[in-house]
């Protein structure tokens, strides 16, 4: 067990420089950034990287994103960019988007899972931006939590699951966007959305075009070329169904497990939270986006012990509701369609 460091950089001037001078050491630091809060190695240093698999228990057959500071960065980082990336690159960045492009071997190979391709970013978070300026080098950075947990969107969170397991943890409030950046494929003729996320798939149509979806999505058969594509993730502590159709129907399933002796608790949007009586509802929000804000924080709010079974609304996956469906349907255990 590691003493972890934990800064705020409200009120420790020196979080910056003591933070990347760890990282710059080989160690594991945690850091906010406009999505999830990432836990950030030296992604050329291939022992640096292990750290992070370590303290997440996270499988290494999994490939990590290098988080970048400027594009040129980011360019020294692959072989080739495509006028199609190069766009997509300066319309979203600084942004929660990760472009997958053709590998130049500068990054160890345990990030990018022994793939020929890589995933980078530019985030849009000035403790990020300011702490990647500050080492010079590429950060490998999943989310910053135990593997498979949901995704952390505060210190707190973050703190919870790691304190003890990694160097330092910056603590620069809570998140934005609330779900991880979208992942897209700039490697094929026409570019492939491999996680949908921050970054919607009709504002890339309108800088690029044509945009698909991978519908490998769900086929964990596949090598990854993304995280979160491979393994259960966000998983809360107790079991969650997803329940499609009214609040009614909602009601009714809660009844019916009530009956079961079995304390219901209910994840929804405000207008229909309102509607529901259960042992404990929690309120996500009154539009798609602030329900993407909240939604990790609300997984992490049911424990085992308190609450039997999570139910949770499903939202139309249009916009960023795509990245919220596809979180709470790896997240779920059962999906009760109308």
């Amino acid at each position: 067990m590691v003493q972890t460091k934990r800064w705020n950089v409200q009120t420790n001037k020196m979080t910056i420089s003591e933070a990347a001078a760890l990282l710059k050491d080989g160690q594991t630091v945690a850091f906010p950034t406009e999505t999830v809060y990432g836990l950030g190695a030296d992604a050329t240093n291939e022992t640096a990287v292990s750290g992070i698999f370590e303290a997440k228990g996270r499988p290494e057959d999994n490939p990590l994103i290098a988080h970048v500071a400027t594009k040129k960065q980011l360019t020294s980082l692959v072989s080739s960019l495509s006028p199609i990336a190069e766009k997509l690159i300066d319309a979203f960045t600084p942004g929660p988007i990760t472009f997958v492009l053709p590998s130049n071997g500068t990054c160890a190979e345990n990030v990018t899972a022994g793939l020929s391709t890589i995933g980078v970013r530019l985030p849009d978070h000035p403790v990020a931006n300011k702490l990647l300026k500050e080492c010079g080098i590429p950060i490998a950075a999943p989310s910053a939590n135990v593997s498979g947990k949901p995704s952390p969107t505060t210190a707190d969170h973050v703190w919870t699951d790691l304190n003890g397991k990694i160097a330092g943890l910056v603590d620069g409030g809570p998140t934005g966007v609330g779900v991880e950046s979208t992942v897209i494929d700039c490697t094929q003729e026409i570019p492939i959305i491999l996680r949908p996320g921050g970054i919607t798939k009709e504002q890339l149509e309108q800088v690029v075009g044509k945009v698909m979806l991978d519908p490998a999505l769900a086929n964990v058969s596949e090598k990854p070329k993304a995280p979160g594509m491979k393994y259960r993730h966000y998983a809360p502590e107790v079991p969650m169904w997803l329940v499609e159709g009214s609040s009614e129907k909602m009601q009714e399933v809660i009844n019916d497990q009530r009956v079961q002796q079995n304390r219901v608790g209910v994840m929804a949007s405000t207008l229909t939270s309102h509607k529901l009586e259960a042992d404990r509802i929690i309120s996500l929000g009154v539009d798609i986006a602030e329900i993407a804000a909240n939604l990790y924080d609300a997984l992490r709010e049911f424990k085992d012990g308190e609450i039997d079974l999570i139910l949770c609304e499903t939202f139309p996956e249009t916009s960023i509701g795509e990245a919220v469906m596809n979180r709470l349907k790896k997240a779920s255990t059962d999906y009760l369609k109308e």
